[in-house]
């Protein structure tokens, strides 16, 4: 992706507000629960990621929402906003979690509605642009069943280096992926 996505970049409190052609990549709030909630519970969304079970138990967006507010949490969130360029306030969700050694590891999933329009593209390639954690190197793992995500991580500079397997909340089993890495300079 290229750098020119990214027209800004401030800090508040601890995590950078990120600035695109198309959207923002803000902490989340409270008031994203609703639609967070929409998207997330949604089966495509969940059985594409490790984590978001299927269906969604009551409460567990507000839990989502509160721990990525919480000082001091390691894991940082982003909510990619297109209020601001007549999109939906939420548009999806990308994360960093710091690893070892300078690495973190990053995850996102974009709404359904918005699948094929880029914007997955578009937010990985600002939070690359950016680095707001200051890592020397992202990973991304990627579903084998899921060759869209795979695409949009090639597409941003990400080589492949191999298979793994993880389990999924959502799928109730181990899941065959694809493991990605992008150094950062």
């Amino acid at each position: 992706m290229n750098m020119e996505i990214v027209k800004n970049a401030v800090e508040t409190n601890t995590q950078a507000v990120i600035e695109t052609e198309r959207f923002v990549l803000r902490p989340p709030r409270r008031s994203d629960a609703g639609l967070l909630s929409m998207y997330a519970g949604d089966v495509r969304v969940a059985r594409n990621s490790r984590s978001l079970p299927h269906p969604l138990p009551p409460g567990a967006t507000e839990a989502f929402v509160a721990r990525a507010l919480k000082p001091g949490t390691e894991e940082k969130v982003w909510v990619l906003d297109g209020s601001n360029h007549e999109l939906s306030e939420v548009l999806g969700v990308i994360s960093l979690k710091p690893l070892d050694r300078d690495q973190c590891e990053v995850a996102f999933w974009v709404a359904p509605s918005f699948w094929g329009t880029g914007l997955a593209r578009m937010a990985l390639g600002a939070m690359v642009a950016a680095n707001p954690l200051g890592s020397k190197t992202m990973f991304a793992e990627i579903f084998q069943d899921n060759p869209a995500s795979a695409r949009v991580v090639t597409a941003a500079g990400f080589e492949y280096i191999g298979d793994a397997e993880t389990f999924s909340v959502a799928r109730n089993t181990l899941v065959p992926t694809w493991t990605y890495l992008r150094k950062l300079d």
